[in-house]
């Protein structure tokens, strides 16, 4: 019986995000992964010691979303699977994981952008493995609302990511662009006022939920 029960994560991803989430290709494809791995939540440190997921196979004429709630509003981003796959795959990964959950926007610097997705919440953390970036995209850095990997260099891209307020166009070719925010914009302002030069914000920004949905 207890190889048939479904990790409370993938329980809520599937009553949030609808039938769709349940018969799609990539997201059976990760979950399957998720229950192969049997990640122990009980240690301390398990957001930090994961396997890296393969890449998933994409559903063509699907569309892949993340969705965001954060304790001040909801963010929702469209996943660029078609340019990006690898970053999207590791993202559903996380997500469907739990990863995100009560994570916090650790660096927000006005004029530039909102930082998250550290399990260490001091940006030196990563989920245990890295990848490299994807840039064979036309999707360029020209404008805010885009969500981009962070990372220290080629080849260590993890579960850091940022999302734009305006546009920055001199991290092309050096942060892969995996997504769009398409509602949620009045959100990443009030994240924006909160930030500082240094990135310090004035009151904690919480990344309560991460859910994947699939249209």
């Amino acid at each position: 019986m207890k190889s048939l029960a479904l990790p409370l994560a993938l329980l809520a991803t599937f009553m949030m995000s609808g039938c769709d989430v349940l018969t799609d290709k990539a997201v059976k494809q990760v979950n399957q992964f998720i229950e192969e791995q049997k990640v122990d939540k009980t240690k301390e440190n398990w957001k930090t010691t994961l396997t890296a997921p393969p890449q998933l196979e994409f559903t063509p004429g699907k569309k892949y979303f993340w969705d965001l709630t954060t304790n001040k509003g909801a963010i929702k981003i469209e996943l660029l699977a078609d340019s990006a796959p690898m970053h999207v795959s590791s993202t559903m990964y996380l997500t469907n994981l739990g990863f995100y959950d009560g994570l916090t926007f650790h660096r927000i610097i006005p004029g530039f952008m909102a930082q998250g997705g550290d399990p260490l919440g001091n940006g030196r953390g990563n989920p245990g493995y890295r990848y490299s970036g994807e840039f064979q995209g036309d999707v360029k850095h020209t404008e805010g609302g885009l969500l981009s990997m962070a990372n220290a260099g080629p080849n260590t891209d993890g579960s850091q990511f940022f999302l734009t307020f305006t546009a920055t166009p001199w991290l092309d070719g050096k942060h892969t662009i995996f997504g769009k925010v398409v509602e949620g914009m009045d959100v990443l302002k009030v994240m924006e006022g909160l930030g500082s030069r240094s990135g310090r914000t004035s009151e904690e920004v919480i990344l309560e939920q991460a859910l994947i949905r699939v249209e």
